[in-house]
């Protein structure tokens, strides 16, 4: 706004304020002068009543209540009499309307005790009126008591005379020499009511004092206006110059200084006028300039930023390769080593504790050889969730570290997870997120449309109690998970001193592992597969054993899980095939007829070069293809279906026997089953033991076997312990039968003399008989 705008607005809003204030100022004084002569109206409307009505005196004369009640309400000429009341000359109260003053609208509540009649008159002479303001009931303010001398010619206090001569000597008062006090009459007064009354006075005075304000205003707007205009224009010119209009021709009418003023401005403009057009034109020029340079500058930064951006990009992408795990996203091995070597030299600093919990998920292998690594996949990226669901916010302080990368759950590398929790309280904590993840593991997940279930084992170390650096914590941590799974999986348990022989041995027996082969400590044990019919052999499956020096034969739970985490499992299956057609070979050349031996093939060993390696065993060792049986798991044929079936067609081609080894235990698809070019079919041991108590594998079994027949495949039971699962896998057509009911794995020396024609045909007539076995055969078994 401009100055001299501002200055009329605030001379206006002076005369405006200034006229406001004398009108509420003369209102004011005129509100309280006609308050005054109402009440002194009504003062004088009571004095004047008062004596007028002789009822009064009569019955204060002679105490007539009735009378004086039906005499008082003439006397309340106005509204704000809220009560009315009668004394006698001694100030005794005779009668009172109403009996008490109390608020509107609370009618419960009485008012302030009222005043004493002395209090009341002070120091009034007995003839006058007095009258004094005190606090009335909540709600109506101040209260005024009036008080009128009611006069009689008869003294109250002589001897009463009868009414007959009292209405002669009222007719004859104005001849009375004196009149007596015989009482008074006491109105309270509602101040607030006489204000009420006031109301539309003040309405009328207000309005006429705004309309005068307004009148004030308007008028003098119109006369500042008239003064200001040449400043107006002056000011409009200032702003014109302001924006860059410098075109003079400012006039002003009349003379003095606002005349010399614009000439001069005039002068000025237009010399500036002047100046402008030239800069103008310098100004564009320079224009042109800058803005070729701008746009050199903008491609330049444009490029710059691109190159930035696919430089961090690239930086981010490499810094999430080197630190984070490219299947389930979470921290690797190399970022959780670093950030858990800063965290454990943060808790000693602090003097905190911190643990890790290391995982390694239950018969992962299993589910990843029978549905494929992509199902495998999926499972590690479902568990990779829910562990981190597991672990909250306040079970780890990773996020404090330097970089800021949170490791609370990491991948180390197949089915190896790790938790840090820092800061605990107290190990306690630790068991409360181990029991949190093996209840959250625990239940179903749905995997490419299976239901699994896949349970942890935990190992928890403590530091610093256990150890005092990465390395001695993370070997701690696992030699607990792996007491953990020893004592029967889906379980966690805490690091314990005791534990680390059993750590030492496990390294030992790695050691020893690696050179069992060149050693020569491996060997193949052969249990034979016996025909119900004929009772001989006509087939052995090779299983092997390894003999270590010190500790004897190691049984396969024990090394087996431990070849695979080596990844020995090819070197050692290649092994086995070789050794079973050498022996076949030995058989043949000794003149003793096994008919085909059996071979357990490995899916870490099934690839592309299988076959290549099938061919040159069997030209090495001279075994006839026929001869020898490839016993194939589930997960192998469930593993990329496709290159699976040709790879099997090219070893039915070299003429090689085809089986399906556990039958049931895995995930297959029937669909599947008939694209393969199998000869045999396996009931898995599990099926066959549990026939003795439960009715429902009874069931599966009978289908089991008719699915088999209507496949046209053979059929073999492995497992066979007892008698009743003989009988009950005779009478339903299995006529191969594996077990310790015929004869434990026996060294190959030991099976050639279980390879004569119908050896176990007295065996199976006893049995078919019901008869006890021999001493010899339960030997054997």
């Amino acid at each position: 706004m401009p100055r001299n705008s501002t200055v009329a607005g605030k001379f206006n809003l002076i005369v405006v304020w200034v006229a406001l204030l004398g009108c509420l100022i003369g209102i004011t004084i005129a509100l309280l002068t006609e308050y005054r002569a109402q009440r002194d109206a009504l003062f004088q409307q009571l004095q004047w009543q008062t004596p007028g009505e002789p009822a009064l005196a009569r019955g204060l004369y002679y105490r007539d209540v009735p009378t004086l009640a039906l005499t008082l309400p003439r006397l309340k000429s106005d509204e704000a009499i809220v009560q009315l009341g009668v004394y006698n000359s001694q100030g005794e109260v005779i009668l009172a309307q109403p009996r008490e003053l109390r608020a509107p609208r609370d009618a419960e509540n009485p008012a302030p005790k009222k005043p004493s009649f002395e209090r009341m008159r002070g120091d009034t002479p007995p003839l006058q009126s007095s009258v004094m303001s005190r606090e009335g009931p909540s709600g109506t303010g101040l209260v005024l008591e009036y008080m009128v001398p009611v006069l009689s010619v008869l003294n109250p206090i002589a001897d009463p005379v009868d009414l007959a001569d009292y209405a002669i000597s009222t007719i004859d008062a104005d001849k009375a020499d004196s009149l007596f006090v015989v009482g008074y009459v006491n109105a309270s007064i509602s101040r607030r009511q006489l204000l009420l009354d006031l109301l539309p006075k003040a309405g009328l005075y207000f309005g006429g004092g705004l309309a005068f304000t307004l009148l004030a205003w308007l008028i003098t707007r119109i006369q500042t206006a008239r003064a200001t205009a040449p400043l107006r224009r002056l000011s409009k010119l200032a702003s014109e110059i302001a924006s860059g209009d410098f075109e003079p021709g400012f006039k002003v009418s009349g003379e003095g200084e606002l005349r010399e003023i614009a000439g001069l401005l005039n002068t000025v403009m237009s010399g500036i006028h002047t100046y402008k057009n030239q800069r103008d034109v310098d100004h564009q020029l320079l224009s042109m300039k800058v803005e070729e340079r701008t746009q050199q500058l903008s491609r330049r930064n444009e490029e710059l930023n691109q190159a930035i951006n696919e430089v961090t990009e690239t930086k981010d992408q490499l810094r999430k390769m080197a630190y984070f795990d490219s299947l389930t996203a979470l921290p690797n091995r190399r970022l959780f080593t670093e950030q858990l070597s800063l965290l454990m030299r943060l808790a000693r600093r602090h003097n905190h504790t911190l643990a890790l919990l290391f995982l390694d998920l239950d018969n992962f292998k299993r589910i990843n050889d029978s549905l494929g690594h992509r199902a495998g996949d999926l499972l590690l990226r479902e568990v990779a969730r829910r562990l981190a669901g597991c672990v909250r916010e306040s079970d780890v302080v990773g996020h404090n570290t330097e970089s800021g990368d949170r490791i609370d759950v990491s991948r180390l590398g197949g089915d190896e997870f790790t938790v840090v929790l820092n800061e605990l309280q107290d190990d306690r904590a630790a068991a409360i997120v181990a029991e949190r993840i093996l209840a959250e593991l625990s239940r179903p997940m749905t995997i490419e449309g299976h239901e699994l279930i896949v349970t942890p084992s935990i190992g928890i170390a403590i530091a610093p109690k256990d150890a005092n650096n990465v390395e001695g914590l993370l070997k701690h941590a696992d030699t607990a998970m792996y007491h953990a799974k020893a004592t029967g999986k889906n379980n966690y348990m805490f690091y314990t001193s005791t534990m680390s022989a059993t750590g030492v041995d496990r390294l030992r027996l790695e050691t020893d592992l690696r050179r069992a082969l060149e050693r020569h400590e491996l060997i193949l044990h052969y249990q034979p597969q016996v025909d119900l019919v004929t009772g001989s052999v006509i087939g052995a499956e090779a299983l092997l054993r390894w003999q270590h020096p010190e500790l004897g034969i190691v049984p396969p739970y024990k090394f087996i899980p431990l070849a695979e985490e080596m990844g020995l499992i090819p070197e050692f299956g290649e092994w086995v095939l070789r050794e079973a057609c050498r022996q076949w070979r030995a058989f043949k050349k000794q003149g003793l007829n096994l008919p085909k031996v059996a071979v357990n093939v490995s899916s870490l060993q099934f690839n592309r070069e299988f076959v290549d390696q099938v061919r040159f065993v069997l030209a090495e060792t001279g075994a006839a293809p026929d001869a020898v049986s490839l016993e194939l798991t589930e997960g192998i044929m469930m593993n990329n279906a496709t290159p699976t079936v040709e790879t099997l067609h090219e070893l039915k081609r070299i003429g090689m026997g085809l089986s399906i080894d556990d039958f049931g235990t895995g995930y297959s698809s029937l669909s599947y089953l008939t694209q393969f070019p199998l000869d045999e079919l396996k009931i898995d041991r599990s099926f066959v033991t549990a026939l003795d108590r439960d009715a429902s594998n009874t069931s599966l079994v009978t289908a089991i076997i008719n699915m088999a027949r209507g496949m046209n495949l053979r059929l073999v039971a492995e497992g066979v312990e007892t008698p009743d699962q003989y009988r009950f896998l005779r009478d339903h057509g299995v006529s191969v039968i594996q077990g310790f009911l015929f004869s434990k794995p026996v060294p190959a020396d030991k099976l050639a003399k279980l390879l004569d024609e119908g050896h176990f045909l007295d065996q199976i007539e006893r049995i078919s008989a019901g008869r006890a076995p021999t001493d010899k055969e339960a030997a054997s078994a």
